[in-house]
């Protein structure tokens, strides 16, 4: 899908490489890699409203509970879910 300069297709470890590279050229301190990029990806889209079933979609998962092992959400969340509905 993705070339390099020369036309020929971008490796796997070489995706990796660049994008431990542009993490550590942005100052990121935390570990960096696609795998990392995918959970926070799904775990922001559930954050911020996105239905789960959709977010299955795009990750391309065949199984619900695949995807809810890659949406991750935050104890602020949970509280600010817990405490609007406890007002409703």
């Amino acid at each position: 899908m993705f070339t390099n300069r020369r036309g020929n297709p971008l490796t796997t470890r070489y995706v990796q490489i660049m994008i431990k590279k542009y993490g550590e050229k942005a100052g990121i301190t935390k570990k960096v890699t696609p795998h990392v990029l995918r959970h926070s990806y799904a775990t922001h889209l559930l954050k911020n409203g996105v239905d789960i079933r959709v977010i299955q979609q795009l990750l391309g998962h065949s199984s619900l509970s695949t995807t809810q092992i890659y949406t991750s959400i935050d104890m602020d969340t949970i509280k600010s879910v817990y405490d609007q509905a406890k007002t409703n």
